[in-house]
């Protein structure tokens, strides 16, 4: 498609909100107004993964969102796991990195993907 610049991504995303009140589940894929919702949503997509990518959530973001999703202490997990707090605290600060018998027992326990505590 070629390099999108800043004013054709502001375009599209203008057009999108022109757009979205038009469009819904009902119209057809064909239809003129959603055809180009696609196109339009296909320049935004483009630009922002080249100018936001999104960067894969550390050990430590994982281990933190989880326990927030759980809302689960860090001293929970730690008897759940078999570790002391003070290591949780490692884990989470960054200071320390899970040894893999943990780590299973991490994504276990907090339900992360293995593929994303290996950061995949």
């Amino acid at each position: 498609m070629g390099k999108i610049t800043k004013e054709k991504y502001e375009f599209a995303l203008a057009r999108i909100e022109e757009l979205l009140p038009i469009v819904d589940d009902n119209t057809p894929a064909n239809d003129r107004n959603a055809v180009e919702l696609t196109m339009m949503s296909d320049i935004v997509i483009d630009y922002e993964k080249e100018h936001y990518p999104i960067a894969k959530p550390t050990v430590a973001q994982l281990i933190q969102l989880s326990l927030d999703e759980k809302n689960m202490s860090q001293k929970q997990l730690a008897d759940e796991i078999g570790v002391s707090p003070s290591r949780i605290s490692d884990y989470i600060s960054g200071r320390a990195e899970p040894t893999l018998k943990v780590a299973r027992l991490l994504c276990t326990t907090l339900g992360i993907t293995p593929a994303a505590m290996l950061g995949c």
